[in-house]
């Protein structure tokens, strides 16, 4: 029935859907294997992507050749760059996306490309031989072969949903949960464990009283995740308001916990610490009065609310009834109450750097099932581990992005040199070269890393190195372009910045942080000079401009500590014989089989003395 594939895609979540994409853009014969053709890309919480630190990941993908971006932007009916006021490190780009645009969006996309085939049915388990993954079986008793496998089962293996006392089995609400794979990992060898996530009610935004609530516009002029000139920014958004939990709210809450499935002991997995739900928020910060709750519209046809702030696992008629103390919702109608899920997990460090397992050759996962929370998190590693399979399969040399290199490399790096006992989320804190992994800059670090690996395309490719020319163009020539006379210091009174004296150079008074290029351009009369560079430009120099000792030092101290990553570690080396090493760091180091010196430093509880003792024994 079924031919031999390259690659066996085994659900179909955003990071399942990159892993397919990517494969197929590559060559590779794909099947993507899913329980419910009609959920492809579904956004199983927030319909949002992006924001602080995921933005940037989406961009990156996007660098990359992947489509999280694109269909982001095809499919968005709100567009806000974030953290404008603060530096551009920090500045990151959200959608609020039309749900089922999303999902459709998703699947026609995938159906367009010929490499990819697809099945609707229920994986129960892999097909191993001689310790290498050669396909799956599935709950029909099919039996599918290929040449490599990734798994990205999100919350669906032997998911549990809690609603107050009850308990129901399943992936999401009214979707069956997935057994069978975590049992036969477990017997290969595999450790697993058990993490929760959560979702809020679902609300009519017919019963919402809106003229008492706080509006939230979109950007002005909305920008788009994609680096493609082709995808264009939104022309018109709709709005998302703003409300406030209360005394009474917490009150009301407070009085169903003696009910809560958190509370009294019944979910046993650890729940994403920076993004409670609102039972734990009034219980860990009994001292704040009030909480930010977001209302956010579900797409462009429909009067659904999604909640943002108010994920609960309380009973239906306790969460109702503290939604109608909340200002705006006193007469609203709920059309699903939210609930937490419970899942398997496989702590990330049974990983390598290319998300490929180090118990079972060829087999790779991506998502949730390494212990991640997020769209964003989950469509990086499914990206990342398509190409990976695809080049493995190939014969090719393995792709690994460094922590200097994207906030993609962060992630991976953390997840299999740490592992995680919470669910990973994504932060610009998490990340030491902040001033290098910018969301402005994604195409600029990584679209030739994309036209290596064949997933960017010639056109694409052209347009970026014409990109790329115009911003060193720029750049050079506000280095060499010295100005000077009373309309200039006028603007610089204007924005309490000193006066110039002399003939001074563009790049001296752009770096001053209250100067901004474009009303520099005015000021000095350049219009003629630069009309023929874009606005993303200009904006990318001035950056370029403005940051440029941080960026030099950032990249001398990624060099500096990357040396480490250059270091390669024998996979077979006997670290117990180590009696040099402390007793923690022959234990971890046992444990997690470090690829290079670099990643044994980073591995929690390996001290510096430590890492000194492998330098000396590996002959440096």
């Amino acid at each position: 029935m079924f031919n031999m594939y390259d690659l066996i895609v085994v659900g179909a979540g955003h990071a399942g859907c990159e892993a397919a994409i990517i494969s197929a853009k590559m060559g590779a014969k794909v099947m993507l294997i899913t329980m419910n053709m009609q959920t492809i890309g579904q956004m199983s919480c927030n319909p949002a992507m992006g924001g602080v630190a995921k933005g940037q990941i989406v961009r990156e993908i996007d660098a990359l050749g992947g489509f999280s971006g694109i269909i982001s932007d095809k499919t968005a009916i709100q567009y806000r760059m974030l953290n404008r006021s603060k530096g551009p490190a920090m500045w990151s780009p959200r959608t609020q996306n039309d749900r089922q645009l999303f999902s459709a969006e998703w699947r026609k996309t995938l159906e367009e490309n010929r490499n990819i085939d697809f099945w609707q049915d229920t994986v129960k388990g892999l097909l191993i031989k001689h310790g290498t993954v050669v396909g799956v079986k599935t709950s029909l008793g099919i039996e599918i072969e290929s040449k490599a496998v990734v798994l990205t089962n999100g919350t669906f293996l032997n998911g549990i949903i809690h609603i107050g006392e009850k308990k129901l089995g399943g992936g999401r609400i009214s979707e069956n949960a997935s057994s069978g794979i975590t049992e036969q990992l477990i017997e290969l060898g595999f450790e697993s464990g058990r993490m929760k996530t959560g979702t809020p009610p679902r609300l009519d935004g017919r019963s919402i009283d809106y003229s008492i609530v706080e509006e939230q516009l979109g950007d002005e002029n909305p920008g788009t995740f994609s680096f493609d000139p082709k995808i264009l920014p939104l022309k018109k958004q709709l709005s998302c308001h703003i409300t406030y939990t209360n005394l009474k709210t917490h009150e009301v809450l407070k009085g169903g916990f003696d009910k809560s499935p958190m509370f009294q002991g019944r979910i046993h997995g650890l729940g994403p610490r920076y993004c409670p739900s609102i039972e734990d928020k009034i219980n860990r910060f009994a001292d704040k009065e009030r909480h930010q709750l977001f209302i956010e519209p579900e797409g462009w046809n429909t009067h659904e609310i999604y909640i943002n702030g108010f994920s609960s696992s309380l009973p239906e008629e306790i969460q109702f009834k503290a939604l109608k103390t909340i200002s705006g919702f006193e007469n609203v109608k709920m059309f699903r109450p939210g609930y937490a899920i419970e899942y398997d997990y496989f702590p990330p460090d049974q990983l390598k750097q290319t998300l490929e397992t180090k118990i079972i050759d060829n087999l790779y996962f991506a998502g949730q099932i390494n212990g991640t929370t997020g769209y964003e998190e989950a469509a990086c590693q499914g990206l990342m581990a398509g190409i990976n399979a695809v080049r493995k399969i190939n014969q090719q040399d393995e792709f690994i992005l460094k922590r200097s290199d994207a906030y993609i490399g962060v992630l991976i790096d953390d997840l299999i040199s740490k592992g995680t006992e919470e669910p990973y989320r994504m932060f610009t804190s998490r990340a030491e070269y902040r001033i290098l992994l910018r969301q402005d800059n994604a195409d600029l670090r990584l679209t030739d890393f994309g036209v290596g690996l064949g997933t960017i395309d010639e056109e694409r490719a052209q347009i970026f190195n014409y990109k790329r020319l115009n911003i060193n163009k720029i750049v050079s020539f506000f280095n060499s372009t010295r100005v000077f006379d009373s309309k200039i210091n006028g603007y610089l009174n204007s924005i309490n910045s000193t006066e110039i004296l002399e003939k001074t150079s563009l790049q001296k008074l752009l770096s001053r942080p209250q100067v901004n290029v474009n009303d520099l351009i005015k000021a000095c009369n350049l219009n003629d000079s630069l009309s023929n560079y874009s606005d993303v430009e200009l904006e990318a120099a001035e950056i370029l401009v403005k940051y440029e000792g941080y960026i030099k030092k950032e990249k001398d101290l990624a060099e500096k500590l990357e040396r480490l990553d250059d270091v390669a570690l024998k996979q077979n080396f006997d670290y117990s014989a180590m009696k040099s090493l402390s007793l923690e760091a022959r234990e971890k180091l046992k444990k997690h089989k470090p690829q290079t010196l670099g990643q044994a430093s980073r591995i929690s509880g390996i001290s510096p003395s430590d890492v000194s003792v492998l330098m000396v024994a590996m002959g440096r």
